[in-house]
């Protein structure tokens, strides 16, 4: 037998083991009775190495770390025999224990064993179908108990939701809660765990079967996952969903979107197809992952932050690797973009110096879509060549811009056109070096806009809208809204100019002056707004606690009242509270967080809007009846109008208030849509009767009309 270091069978090992934890094995460990044991007996199936404090332990059976989440290498053979270094290569096995054996056979079923078995067509027909049963039954129960207790070993007891190793996908945290609502001990934990479960509905088929959407639906999808996690982490009916299964949630989203775009788009050859077949794929892809990453940070950033109930304490999240993936793939779009417009600008004859096959020759053998820290310096070491390659036409492009730009200086609105549909060509270095002077004109005009805006705003945000020192008026827009609608605009617009800035004009003198003018008036314009919706919460709060306010609609108010002096019916819900309900609607939808006390109140004013609804009409139909009928016919329907009144008067039979009055009140639901009913009921008998009448009224006049005209013809 040769000695240790000449035995390639423990060199094998040594080696294997040496590159799995990056060191290098102590000589000793080639006279190891583990190691000579499993190389030699023929009955030892099993060599395990571990590593403990930077020393490597070997040992004859599996010593799966404790939760202490540490690397395991196992090596095992197919079949009792002795380790020769003719049979080495076809009697060994290797592999890796990662966090704990449940999940690492989970992820070795799901990953490898599972897709070749049941998938691959060669397997798959000499697979019996019950142990394909079997596998799959194998594959969900792993699944399910890696899911509810991530890396630690007691399983079930003492799981945390906070432990989410297990969560791989979207569908991993869609089955997590759907197994929760089967297995948890207490109704409570259930009841939540259901709950959860139907928020994710809308979304869980969709990441079931990703793969197969088109990528409009998947940016449909986006939309959908921002709602269904907003509604999740909003609910105040059960505890919280934990931020640490947030964010875990949003990275794996973030995962497969970009994969989803990836395997999307490897379909494309992206520096060998004709741009205009591939531009909205690309540009599709570059929507997804950049509406994801906004939507995350928008939600922990922002909305979140100021949930009262629940909210978010971590930094603004972003999922990194999609948004990279993000800038990889504008970056993609940028590179095409600057080549085809530098093609359409340069005279024919000397297009042929930007040929695809020659500025795109840095790029062969480079995968765009691999984005990651490895490939990042050959991506960024290409990308200078093809600069460099684009130098010569970029000067040439230059002057072009010149002239165009020369022909509009004079007006500030074709400038700013004319910059933006040229800005993936100016923000090139050459081509932003030759257009200094042009550059330094388009930031005095922006300068000048901007000042515009500040001058209008000045003289417009002390008045109501449409007067003459008020905003501008909207259609159908409560005066509040109206306000934020008008000074967002105002936002919008300097954060257009700000952009532009950004990105043509940064490296110009005048640019920070310029930056800080419009960073005061944002933070004026975002005042004001603030404003704004402060004051109404403020005199909102103050109607509600006054009863003549006309906003105050508590569930024991009267649903109406017969005014004795004039006879005349009124509903006991305003026209303010329906405008309320437009208030809150609106400022919701533009993102203020709604006091709790108002929100109250249009909850309650929405419940009964619809019943409210039918009772003005009913209103209005008992307080003009009288108008609608023939004064002659009045005598007629007497019977049925004191039934109608009746009804009105006597709404109870069965009870009544103090003073001997008889009401009905919005706190009992059920005996409103009776009483609604009975209303109804007596006013369609009034009104059938009443157009009964007329009909017969106008017919006699007709008959009397036509007997006028025989006597005198």
């Amino acid at each position: 037998m040769p000695h240790g270091s000449d035995d390639a069978r423990k060199r094998f090992i040594l080696t294997t083991t040496g590159n799995f934890y990056g060191i290098k094995p102590s000589p000793s460990l080639t006279d190891s009775p583990e190691l000579n044991n499993f190389l030699d007996d023929g009955n030892e199936f099993v060599l395990s190495i571990s590593r403990h404090d930077g020393d490597l332990h070997l040992s004859n059976k599996i010593e799966a770390s404790g939760g202490n989440r540490e690397k395991v290498l196992v090596f095992f053979k197919l079949y009792p025999t002795v380790i020769t270094e003719d049979n080495l290569h076809h009697s060994v096995l290797v592999s890796s224990m990662l966090e704990s054996p449940i999940n690492t056979l989970y992820q070795a079923v799901r990953q490898v064993f599972a897709p070749v078995l049941l998938k691959d067509e060669r397997w798959r027909s000499a697979f019996d179908p019950k142990l394909a049963a079997l596998l799959s039954e194998l594959e969900l129960g792993l699944g399910s108990v890696v899911r509810q207790s991530g890396d630690h070993p007691s399983a079930k007891k003492g799981r945390s939701e906070e432990d989410v190793l297990g969560i791989l996908t979207p569908s991993d945290e869609f089955q997590y809660w759907e197994d929760l609502a089967e297995s948890a001990e207490k109704n409570s934990s259930r009841e939540r765990a259901l709950y959860i479960t139907e928020q994710f509905k809308p979304i869980q088929k969709e990441y079931g079967g990703l793969d197969g959407l088109s990528m409009p639906d998947v940016v449909d999808l986006v939309e959908q996952s921002k709602d269904s996690l907003d509604d999740v982490w909003r609910q105040t009916d059960f505890d919280p969903y934990p931020e640490t299964r947030m964010v875990r949630l949003m990275d794996v989203i973030g995962g497969a979107l970009g994969r989803y775009v990836q395997k999307k788009l490897s379909r494309l050859k992206i520096f060998e197809e004709p741009f205009v077949s591939m531009r909205e794929n690309l540009r599709t892809g570059v929507s997804i992952c950049e509406q994801w990453v906004v939507a995350c940070e928008h939600l922990t950033g922002q909305v979140w932050k100021r949930h009262a109930p629940h909210p978010w304490k971590g930094n603004k999240h972003c999922p990194q690797t999609l948004h990279c993936l993000a800038k990889r793939l504008d970056e993609v779009v940028t590179l095409r973009i600057v080549h085809e417009k530098l093609l359409r600008l340069l005279p024919a004859g000397k297009q042929q110096a930007l040929t695809s096959d020659r500025v795109f020759e840095p790029f062969s053998g480079l995968n765009p879509l691999h984005y990651n820290p490895y490939t990042e310096p050959l991506w960024t070491a290409a990308v200078a060549q093809f600069e460099r390659l684009m130098a010569p036409s970029e000067q040439e492009v230059a002057g072009r811009l010149k002239s165009y730009i020369a022909d509009v200086q004079d007006n500030p609105q074709q400038l700013l056109q004319v910059f933006q549909k040229h800005k993936e060509l100016i923000r090139r270095p050459t081509i932003s070096k030759e257009l200094q002077s042009e550059r330094e004109t388009l930031l005095a005009r922006l300068l000048d806009y901007s000042k515009g805006l500040k001058t209008d705003f000045e003289s417009r945000c002390h008045g109501a809208p449409g007067d003459k020192s008020g905003p501008f008026i909207g259609r159908n827009l409560p005066e509040v809204v109206n306000k934020i609608v008008w000074v967002r605009q105002l936002i919008h617009k300097v954060e257009d100019s700000v952009r532009i800035a950004e990105a043509l004009l940064s490296d110009l003198s005048g640019f920070k002056g310029f930056l800080h003018f419009c960073d005061d008036l944002l933070e004026v314009l975002r005042a004001y707004e603030q404003e704004q919706f402060e004051d109404w919460s403020r005199d909102i709060l103050s109607g509600l606690a006054d009863p003549k306010s006309g906003i105050s609609l508590q569930a024991s108010n009267r649903v109406m009242d017969l005014d004795h002096v004039d006879g005349r019916l009124k509903i006991q819900y305003s026209d303010r509270l329906v405008s309320l309900l437009r208030e809150v609607r609106q400022l919701s939808a533009l993102g203020f967080p709604i006091p709790a006390k108002i929100q109250q109140a249009a909850n309650t004013a929405d419940k009964f809007y619809r019943q409210a609804i039918v009772l003005k009409q009913v209103a209005h139909f008992y307080n003009t009846i009288d108008q609608q009928m023939i004064p002659s016919q009045r005598p007629m329907m007497l019977g049925l109008a004191l039934a109608f009144e009746q009804v009105i008067k006597n709404p109870r039979s069965q009870s009544k208030e103090s003073g001997g009055k008889l009401q009905i009140t919005w706190d009992n639901p059920k005996e409103l849509e009776v009483y609604i009913a009975k209303l109804q009921s007596a006013a369609e008998k009034l009104s059938t009767e009443n157009r009964k009448l007329r009909k017969w009224h106008t017919d006699f006049i007709d008959k009397v009309c036509s007997l006028l005209l025989l006597i005198k013809y």
